[in-house]
């Protein structure tokens, strides 16, 4: 039912942005086939595969890459699929056999999806590397904390995730498109690095603008002012608080008790450190309970500063179905939606070759092709006991 079934895609097992790609394209509904490593299928430990919540959706498929018959075995996959995500660093993927050039020259269609930290070139693209690091090189690190206090990493969402899997899938499905007009594919080089720099996109204009400083602490979006910023109440939990438009601001002061106060204009920046403790000191006057009732909902454009235990039970998520339960783990549902074709998620996530049989039999592998991998040891197969 996905808005892209029917499509086909070859994913190299990693870690990070390029698993977070493949869930994407599988809950929009492609068929995402996973190749891990031989030697994990083989070991036969019993995992709790069901918390990879990245890697759900698609099958497991076991090959050893460095065996001659594994890559052959990987390159007749390409062959029947429409699209390819690895999240290698630089030649690695050329070194197996299985680099840009060996793909296409078999399926020239193919799009090549390249995930990396800092790209394909350059004089880092060797280097090792985390989000932590990306994020630093494009300004992104260094903008976000408080005035005074060091920056504070974003999890590792912005370099990882949103700088990372979810441009590789916008690169993807913008390929596919393109290979239905002009019956080619091609590379798509995707690196976090880059995906971190165009997310700070507005943040450049403003800065270019004279609205933005290099000071952490000092701007509208970053904790500067009093009125896009985090509260603690009385209860020691939290709210948030994003009223930037004078309408919304007007409602945050008479919310809070303030309408009929003298206070300086909204953006006189000299005044909001006072004003911003000011908010505080009411904020801790009632429970997020009692804000909530007060002011969920209003114009001031609030909300409560949720765990990720509390959030699923949030009734604005319920009602969404926001966050969905599969098979026992509660995790985010598919996102974006559509309204004729619906995502969902196809499957809970698998182990390191659980369907390397199966899998390999609907894609076109005879029963003597998979006599000869086991026989030679280029694929791992998981038992049914395991």
């Amino acid at each position: 039912m996905g808005v892209l079934s029917g499509y086909k895609i070859v994913e190299f097992a990693g870690i990070g942005p390029a698993p977070m790609c493949a869930m994407l394209l599988s809950d929009m509904g492609a068929e995402v086939l996973r190749i891990d490593r031989a030697e994990e299928a083989n070991l036969g430990i019993p995992t709790d595969a069901k918390y990879s919540v990245l890697h759900r959706g698609r099958r497991s498929v076991a090959l050893d890459l460095k065996h001659q018959e594994g890559t052959a075995a990987a390159l007749k996959l390409v062959e029947r699929a429409d699209a390819l995500i690895e999240g290698f660093r630089p030649g690695v993927m050329e070194r197996l056999g299985l680099g840009p050039e060996q793909c296409l020259a078999r399926n020239a269609r193919l799009v090549y999806g390249r995930m990396t930290g800092w790209g394909q070139e350059g004089p880092l693209a060797h280097a090792s590397g985390h989000d932590i690091n990306y994020i630093a090189l494009t300004g992104a690190l260094h903008s976000i904390g408080r005035r005074g206090e060091a920056p504070v990493p974003p999890l590792n969402l912005v370099g990882d995730f949103g700088g990372g899997g979810v441009y590789l899938a916008l690169g993807v499905v913008a390929a596919l498109l393109e290979a239905q007009k002009s019956g080619k594919g091609q590379v798509i080089d995707v690196a976090m690095v880059d995906g971190a720099a165009s997310l700070m996109a507005a943040i450049y204009g403003l800065r270019a603008a004279g609205r933005w400083t290099d000071q952490r602490g000092d701007n509208i979006l970053d904790t500067g002012t009093h009125y896009y910023n985090v509260y603690e109440t009385r209860d020691g939990k939290y709210v948030s608080v994003g009223s930037i438009e004078p309408k919304f601001y007007a409602e945050l002061l008479r919310l809070a008790g303030l309408e009929h106060q003298e206070l300086p204009r909204q953006n006189d920046k000299p005044s909001w450190p006072a004003l911003t403790d000011r908010l505080a000191a009411i904020f801790r006057t009632k429970t997020r309970e009692e804000w909530c009732h007060l002011m969920e909902g209003s114009e001031v454009c609030f909300a409560p500063v949720l765990s990720m235990q509390e959030a699923p039970a949030h009734p604005h998520n319920r009602h969404r179905g926001t966050f969905v339960e599969v098979d026992g783990v509660v995790q985010p549902g598919p996102a974006p939606r559509f309204s004729r074709t619906p995502s969902a998620v196809q499957r809970p996530p698998a182990r390191p070759g659980e369907h390397t049989e199966e899998a390999l039999q609907e894609w076109g592998f005879s029963a003597t092709e998979l006599e000869q991998l086991r026989s030679c040891g280029a694929v791992g197969t998981r038992t049914p006991t395991q």
